[in-house]
């Protein structure tokens, strides 16, 4: 239904984003009328012992509440609870929800957010094999709203809609042609929504518009990819048919020759379901240093000398170089670097050795203005050439404005 304003009114429109893991559920409200949020919260352990609902209001205490969760369904009924509170709560009834939007990792060939229906949902369903971690708590998080908030229209925010754009020579793999139709074998690439929003955000801090600028995005964290970013458009980024490849992450091992793959079969008597859990689990940084996948406890132990530390620290800066240098070439120059995520935006010795020596490229940061954790700065050295940045991210907030304006479109809002 459409909304009848007074000239100048501001309608406090509602927006409630959901992140549904395996044994998780993140919720976040936000007033959109001022695109701010109201209250986050997080119910973890579903299903398991000692599930439990940690709420936090903007401004208020946050509440911790240990009570048995079985399931998606019961979560979000804990969540919705707690952000009607009457003591802890800041909305008085669910109706103030008009939207709901779900991050889902995997769409497929969807590029764009989308309202969801029978079909979207049959098509979450059927990428559950690609994301198994994800699209199928998704999916579970989606039927329980419909049963819950069953006349709150919902919207599917997928992670690997920014990258649709890339040119068929970028996404496609040097397969035979038939398998990669027949089974839908391509680069899709993740972390999109936070690529787009910290490339959205790093053009209005350089006052352009970002179709007219040249970005790398640099998401990092225990899951990091980097993404290069044309005239607005994705046009290369790292992860691929799954968020398995390309840099060294926290417990993935990143790009490795395939071969390695059945090597390993065969010398270890492997299961696929075996070598899987290696490869997504056991490798990495976890798997090179023996000691962590938190790039803090890393850190730490180079410190006191700590070599296979040095050496899961060294491998990953590297690869993140090496991908900057190449995008750098894919996209024929570059105008901003952007650090994001976790690692990226709290570890300026992280920022300062992967931009070590890249001032021939025209990149060069200011050690005192990187001196900064979780907080938005630009820490181009002077004189430099490319501008960097460090921008937190905010996937939530841009699942909200992706939400509002299917919604808008749709004539729902």
């Amino acid at each position: 239904m459409g909304l009848d304003l007074k000239e100048g009114e501001r309608v406090k429109v509602k927006i409630l984003v959901l992140n549904c893991g395996s044994s998780s559920v993140k919720y976040q409200l936000f007033d959109m009328a001022e695109e701010k949020s109201l209250a986050k919260g997080l119910v973890e352990r579903i299903g398991l012992p000692g599930s439990r609902l940690t709420h936090r209001p903007v401004g208020k205490e946050k509440i911790v509440k240990e009570v048995p969760v079985p399931d998606h369904g019961a979560a979000i009924k804990l969540s919705l609870e707690a952000l009607t509170h009457p003591q802890h709560g800041v909305i008085k009834e669910y109706s103030e929800i008009r939207g709901i939007g779900h991050r889902v990792v995997h769409g497929g060939s969807f590029s764009a957010s989308v309202l969801i229906d029978s079909q979207t949902k049959d098509l979450i369903a059927e990428l559950e094999a690609l994301a198994p971690l994800h699209n199928g708590p998704a999916l579970r998080g989606i039927t329980a709203c419909e049963v819950i908030l069953p006349h709150t229209p919902q919207v599917a925010c997928f992670d690997t809609a920014f990258h649709q754009t890339m040119p068929d020579y970028v996404y496609t793999y040097a397969l035979p042609y038939e398998l990669t139709q027949k089974y839908q074998i391509r680069r899709y690439g993740f972390h999109g929504t936070s690529h787009k929003y910290v490339a959205q955000r790093a053009a209005e801090l350089v006052g352009r518009p970002w179709g007219d600028l040249k970005i790398i995005t640099c998401h990092l964290g225990n899951g990091s990819s980097i993404t290069a970013i044309k005239n607005g458009k994705s046009y290369d980024t790292s992860m691929g048919f799954t968020p398995l490849p390309g840099l060294v992450m926290g417990t993935r091992c990143g790009d490795i020759d395939p071969a390695i793959v059945t090597f390993l079969m065969e010398k270890e008597g492997w299961t696929t379901k075996e070598v899987e859990e290696v490869l997504n689990r056991r490798s990495g940084v976890l798997g090179v240093s023996g000691l962590s996948s938190d790039f803090r406890d890393i850190e730490e132990a180079m410190e006191v000398q700590n070599e296979r530390a040095r050496l899961a620290w060294d491998m990953f800066v590297y690869s993140v170089r090496k991908y900057i240098g190449a995008y750098i070439v894919a996209l024929g120059g570059l105008d901003v670097l952007v650090f994001t995520a976790g690692l990226g935006e709290n570890s300026p010795r992280v920022r300062l050795d992967i931009c070590q020596g890249l001032d021939f490229l025209g990149i060069q940061i200011d050690q005192d203005k990187n001196n900064v954790r979780g907080e938005e700065r630009e820490i181009t050295a002077p004189g430099a050439q490319v501008r960097t940045f460090v921008i937190p991210t905010n996937e939530e907030l841009m699942i909200a404005k992706d939400t509002q304006a299917v919604l808008q479109e749709k004539g729902l809002m």
